[in-house]
């Protein structure tokens, strides 16, 4: 069927809007953190949840959202996702509670892991001219990655006056006239029959969360701790049992094939390692200006502002650039590029100015939109029409638990530097109980990070400095993950001698080919 250009365009304008919602809660509610743990009373590792709860239900239902679609309908799907990620997004504006925040955050995520596999499909439906639809997707993959750059900067200035609530108050409105716009101009999308996989999603919404919680509450509780260690066995089994699962069932929610292509396997891990860092970064830097440096919200968000204008700018030249050289030498670039940028951050301190690491600000806008858009380009170029969907979803969720783990590992990272530099600060033996002060702050209490009033100065900026060791340590670790990454990029998107990539496409097809039935 073919579309009128007006109705192409309207079904793009509606598909955007959905997916800029739904990647913008990735980090809208990071400038709102420290106004959540002051009225909710609550500290970084449970900050961290109103933060984990959104990425690991979208990550780890994303896939299933993709099989719904493919049985039930994308257009039914992508509308159910919106209804549940708006009502989501009223439940969080509305809690009174850290546990209610939280289930408000999971609601949000679901809607989310709905509408988004949706979009891929049904634009590949509406623009049918292979051109225009290049075109299609590659503002699409701009309005995500401008969805999780101006997450931070839109977040400042509603914080600052309305209050943390109004970051998830805007999102009532725009999805309630999307579902009204949407009902109207998307179109129905043949379905492909894809059956579900129950066993796959059970254990890899249980392997994810029991990753999480251990990478969370480990530093806090102590690595020795039952639950802890409970949690990591948990994890181990479950993700095990996943990949098993996976590699048996008919129709698998993650095809494992796709990660043993040369393109699909480097891109989705970049995409998982831009996650890791990216999100890591974005989270406890927020943190940094407000608690340490005492930046209002609006202040902090703001000063993501040059990012997020990097990033819309780089993903559109990033597009050109794949197409003349490929995309390797683009997403090995965006990839130093983003490493040297939190390693930038390490030269700083708890008296730093923005005019002194404002630079870093660009540079990470740069790195993070070229990656985006160069793993998006490489997936569509290295999969199959067929499986591009899938390819696509995978490098998504992949991307997603990126994030989590980045948070997570990151967190973990600062938090046990934070505690043993206020142990080295403060001796057990002194005036101040250093175990009591790093537990308040990383787990919640009465002091915490940002509420040291009546708390002497000579303490308060050694709580800073023990911030700030962590920091720079959770972001050298992030720094490194992601040069490795590019190194191994760099390896593994090398262009294949001749004769091995006719055998290994010759393999492929042998793959896909129906095989003979044996009697």
């Amino acid at each position: 069927m073919t579309y009128s250009k007006a109705r192409r365009r309207a079904v793009l304008m509606t598909l955007c809007t959905g997916l800029f919602m739904a990647m913008l809660d990735n980090l809208v509610v990071t400038t709102a953190l420290p106004g959540i743990g002051a009225d909710l009373e609550t500290g970084t590792a449970g900050l961290q949840w109103v933060v984990e709860a959104y990425s690991v239900v979208f990550a780890a239902l994303l896939l299933t959202g993709g099989t719904l679609g493919d049985r039930w309908g994308r257009r039914r799907v992508y509308l159910a996702g919106l209804a549940l990620f708006t009502f989501g997004s009223g439940v969080c504006a509305l809690a009174q509670g850290l546990e209610v925040l939280v289930a408000g955050r999971a609601l949000q995520g679901v809607g989310a892991a709905a509408l988004t596999p949706g979009t891929l499909s049904i634009l590949r439906h509406v623009f049918t001219e292979p051109g225009e639809r290049a075109r299609a997707i590659g503002v699409n993959s701009g309005v995500s990655g401008a969805g999780l750059a101006v997450g931070p900067a839109l977040g400042g200035p509603l914080v600052d006056h309305f209050g943390w609530a109004s970051a998830f108050w805007i999102n009532v409105p725009v999805g309630v006239a999307g579902l009204v716009v949407a009902a109207k101009v998307l179109p129905e999308v043949p379905r492909s029959g894809a059956r579900p996989d129950p066993a796959g999603q059970i254990t890899a919404v249980l392997g994810l969360g029991a990753l999480v919680l251990t990478l969370i509450e480990g530093p806090v509780r102590g690595w020795s701790d039952p639950w802890v260690l409970g949690g990591a066995a948990t994890a181990a089994v479950t993700l095990t049992v996943f990949v098993a699962v996976e590699r048996r069932v008919a129709s698998p929610m993650l095809d494992l094939r796709l990660l043993t292509n040369r393109a699909t396997s480097a891109a989705s891990l970049a995409g998982f390692t831009v996650g890791f860092g990216f999100f890591g970064l974005s989270v406890f830097v927020t943190l940094y200006l407000q608690y340490v440096l005492n930046w209002s919200p609006t202040s902090a968000g703001l000063a993501m502002l040059p990012a997020t204008v990097c990033t819309a700018a780089t993903a559109v030249l990033t597009g050109r650039l794949c197409a003349r050289f490929g995309s390797r030498t683009a997403l090995v670039a965006g990839l130093v590029l983003l490493s040297a940028g939190l390693a930038g951050f390490t030269l700083y301190g708890a008296q730093a100015r923005f005019a002194e690491f404002g630079w870093l600000m660009p540079l990470l806008g740069s790195g993070f939109g070229m990656t985006v858009a160069s793993t998006s380009i490489a997936v569509m170029e290295g999969s199959p029409q067929e499986r591009a969907g899938t390819a696509s979803a995978t490098v998504n969720m992949l991307r997603e638990v990126g994030g989590v783990t980045g948070v997570a590992v990151m967190g973990a990272v600062l938090t046990a530097r934070f505690a043993a530099a206020l142990r080295e600060e403060f001796p057990a033996s002194g005036a101040l109980d250093a175990d009591a002060l790093a537990h308040s702050v990383t787990a919640g209490g009465g002091t915490g990070l940002g509420s040291t009033s009546g708390v002497p100065a000579a303490v308060v900026r050694s709580i800073d400095g023990a911030f700030v060791a962590g920091l720079h340590l959770a972001l050298w670790a992030g720094a490194s993950a992601l040069l490795i990454t590019a190194a191994l990029v760099l390896f593994r998107m090398r262009a294949p001698r001749r004769d091995v990539a006719d055998a290994d496409e010759a393999t492929e097809d042998q793959a896909s080919a129906p095989q003979p039935s044996k009697r």
